[in-house]
Order: structure tokens, then C-alpha cells, then sequence
């Protein structure tokens, strides 16, 4: 979602306490050089910000030269590689849709070639054809630790491919209810683009209602640009907030983040046609909780949901939160965010939510030379584990060519592959129960038994 602000007037800003807005769009390679020698950021033409704002710190700046840098040759690569996704998603579609390689050479000779339609159920993505499971692992059951995280990133997944192919995982691999999938608008890219589901779990008694926010694809620049843009508002009591993210949500040009608007069906925003949606669904079943997901983008979405349910005062919502489950998330906020979420989980009760504090990573930045060594090792194995894998675990463990592809990139550009969903879903199958908690979910459908 790459910033279009072209004035200071974009938006009515009246709802946030500061704000940071990069617009990329119209600056030149001389003014992008002049960021680095003065102080004096607000006076950019290419940056929204409160008049006056100074920046002292060179390695600040230089920071924002390269977030504007980037998104600038995202602008410009955003058609090609729309192209090159199409192009390697179109290949492995056209060969299943004719029934495999050899069918297809028969119906080429016989005239009955079948083009892949990217509607249909069959239909995968960059992300699909990386991993193709779709079934839930029927050794995980509902009492199981694992089982709430195992479908949160299940749902992540499928979260990336189109209506059909969701509904039909939902339905018949899952046996549950699909409620309905989002594709909403963003006021600032004039676009659809947020897309999400919704889905219902019950066990006897007991139902559990899923929310998933698609990731950021992989050919898609806008998604990327949105990744690597630094700008920020301050809202209220709640901290430095990724604008990006908010604008994907739901943040409107003309209110801000008006806490009742009048729902457009022609341009749904993501925030509250879900708050309308889930209230909607809690209402049949108060007893009913709710959980939300999300891999890399959507991940982010998946905290700024319930941080701006917190700012409209939604406290019965809150109160039916189950849990938040990310996956490969990007920051979204400063350390007084992190502080407010705690909070927000805390004061509603919601599950069993518990913060611990991880040591860094040597390498905390990614760029070390001396990192490189021990992460070029490690993507090394991962290659190799993607055939052995296979052998340990059973054939549904089998990777795919794709996969695989994205795991020999890694040995030049280490941790990509880990980024992917495969490893997170290998993760909550394989990974020892006591490692995970139960859910309210899980102890209330536990009660009942």
C-alpha cells in the first residue's frame, strides 16, 4: 500500500496526537538528497508532518531516504512483477487444470486445452502452489494444545487465495461454517486492497468464530511498499501506530477513525464491515468467542484490529476475544503500543495472555557480516531438511517443487523462506503439546465433554 499524498491536506489528521507521512510519489533524486543534510523535515514536500518538525539525528534521516528509495523502485517495478507472479502462478495452473503435464500435451495435440480459471476452487496462488495443504491435521482434535494455533495458521494460509477456494476449504476439508469473505477498500490507494474471512467452528455447545486478513502476496508491490513505509500516527493513548496498516484497515480519508459510519457496500472498509459482521454472529450466540489471524501483512492487521476495537471503547467485543495468532508479523507499533495491547488483553480477559520477553538475535538488524556465515548454514539445511522431511514425518510433509525454489533463494538471500507459511504450519503440527496452552475455547468445549 504505498503512500499518494501529494499535500498536506490529504486527510483530516484531527484524530492522531503527531504523524509521520512519506509520500513518495512525486519527489525528485534532488530533493530525496537534500533529506540527508537537512534537519528540517518538515519543510519536504514529500514528507506530512506538523510544521516545524526538526530531525537531528542523521541516521534517522538516512533511514527515511531509504523507506522513500524503496518504495520509489516498487512504483516502478509494481507492473512487472504483477506480470512475473501471473506468469509462474499461470504454469503449474495450466498443467493441473489439464490433469498434469502429459494430459496437457494430449489435449494441446487433440484441441482441448483447458485455460485456469482464477476463480475457481481449484485455482492456487504463489502461496498455494508453495504449500498445498489444506486439510486440517486430523491427529490435532479440539482438546489438543496445538489445535487453536494449528487452524489459526491454516486459515492464514488459505486467507491468500480466492472466495471459491476458501469456501470449499472451509466447508468441505474443514466441516465448518464459511460466514462470508471480505475484498474492502483503501481510501488512500483507491483500491480493494484488503481481503479477509470470516468462519465458524463449533463444538457441541461451544463456537469459536475465526477472522483471517490475507498477507502480503509475494508479486504484489503494493504490499511490499506498505512493508517497507515508515510512516506513522500518534494516536491518543495508544502509541505510534504503522500507517500503513491503518489506511488497510480502514482509515478514511475524510473521518479519520469515526467510530459509526455508514457502511458503503459498493466500498466496504475492512474494520467495520468485520465489527458489523462479528456482532452480528455474537448476537445469535453470546456465548460464542472470537479469534483473529493473519500471516506477515495480515498479521499486522490481525493487532490493529483489536487496537482500534479498544479505541471505540468495544469492550463487550473484547470481552469475546479468544486470541490474536500471527505469524512472520512486522512491527506495528512503538513500545507504548506493545505496552497498550497488553493492557487491552489483560483488562478484557481475553484468554490466557501471558508476555515474555525474548532475547534478540545477534544479528537484531538482518545486515551482519558476521551473521552471514551461520545463516547461510542454516538455509543450507533447510534446503536439505525439504527432502528429508518427507521420510520423518509422512507424505503430506512432502514439499513441493515451489517450495523448494524458494528454499535454494535463501542461500542468497537467508530467511526468506522462513518467512513463508509451510514452517509455521509444520511448526504447530510437530511441535511438542506442552510447548502450547489451551484456549478458552478449548477449556469451555473441554467442560462440556
Amino acid at each position: 500500500m504505498a503512500p499518494e499524498l501529494t499535500t498536506k491536506t490529504t486527510c483530516n489528521k484531527s484524530f492522531c496526537k503527531d504523524y509521520l507521512l512519506l509520500s513518495p510519489k512525486d519527489v525528485g533524486f534532488w530533493d530525496l538528497v537534500m533529506l540527508l543534510f537537512s534537519k528540517h523535515i518538515g519543510n519536504r514536500k514529500f514528507i506530512d508532518c506538523p510544521d516545524g518538525t526538526v530531525e537531528e539525528s542523521f541516521g534517522d534521516r538516512f533511514v527515511i531516504f531509504i523507506s522513500i528509495l524503496a518504495q520509489k523502485v516498487l512504483h516502478l517495478v509494481d507492473k512487472p512483477l504483477g506480470w512475473l507472479g501471473s506468469a509462474i502462478e499461470f504454469l503449474p495452473n495450466f498443467s493441473d487444470a489439464n490433469g498434469g503435464f502429459l494430459m496437457l500435451l494430449l489435449n494441446l495435440v487433440s484441441g482441448k486445452l483447458v485455460l485456469p480459471n482464477k476463480e475457481s476452487p481449484e485455482f492456487l496462488t504463489a502461496i498455494g502452489l508453495w504449500d498445498i495443504r489444506r486439510d486440517l491435521d486430523s491427529r490435532i482434535k479440539h482438546e489438543d494444545p496445538r489445535y487453536s494455533s494449528a487452524l489459526a495458521i491454516m486459515a492464514a494460509k488459505s486467507a491468500y487465495e480466492n472466495q471459491a477456494y476458501i469456501k470449499e476449504t472451509v466447508e468441505k476439508h474443514w466441516k465448518m461454517e464459511f460466514l462470508e469473505y471480505f475484498d474492502c477498500w483503501n481510501d488512500y490507494e483507491e483500491d480493494y486492497t484488503t481481503q479477509g474471512f470470516m468462519w465458524s467452528d463449533k463444538t457441541g455447545e461451544s463456537e469459536l468464530i475465526g477472522i483471517s486478513f490475507r498477507g502480503t502476496s509475494p508479486f504484489n508491490a503494493k504490499d511490499w511498499s506498505s512493508d517497507v513505509d515508515l510512516s506513522w500516527y500518534h494516536l491518543p493513548g495508544i502509541g505510534k501506530v504503522h500507517a500503513g496498516f491503518l489506511k488497510a484497515l480502514g482509515l478514511q480519508k475524510s473521518l479519520g477513525w469515526s467510530k459509526d459510519i455508514q457502511i458503503d457496500n459498493q466500498k466496504p472498509y475492512a474494520y467495520y464491515v468485520i465489527r458489523k459482521k462479528l456482532k452480528e454472529r455474537l448476537e445469535k450466540n453470546p456465548n460464542a468467542k472470537f479469534m483473529v489471524t493473519g500471516h506477515s501483512l495480515g498479521a499486522a492487521l490481525t493487532i490493529v484490529f483489536p487496537a482500534v476495537l479498544a479505541h471505540h471503547g468495544e469492550t463487550d467485543l473484547l470481552s469475546k476475544l479468544e486470541g490474536l495468532y500471527t505469524f512472520g508479523q512486522p512491527r506495528v507499533g512503538d513500545k507504548r503500543f506493545g505496552e497498550f495491547m497488553k493492557e487491552v488483553l489483560v483488562n478484557h480477559g481475553s484468554s490466557f495472555y501471558k508476555g515474555q520477553v525474548l532475547a534478540e538475535e545477534p544479528n537484531k538488524n538482518y545486515f551482519s557480516i558476521l551473521a552471514f556465515i551461520p545463516m547461510f548454514a542454516n538455509a543450507l539445511w533447510e534446503l536439505l531438511r525439504s527432502f528429508i522431511i518427507y521420510y520423518q514425518n509422512g507424505p503430506e510433509y512432502c514439499e513441493t517443487f515451489a517450495c523448494r525454489g524458494w528454499r535454494v533463494i535463501g542461500l542468497l538471500i537467508a530467511g526468506l523462506p522462513a518467512h513463508g507459511p509451510q514452517d509455521y504450519v509444520n511448526l504447530t503440527r510437530l511441535g511438542s503439546p506442552e510447548l502450547f496452552k489451551l484456549s478458552s475455547h478449548q477449556k469451555s468445549t473441554n467442560d462440556v465433554k
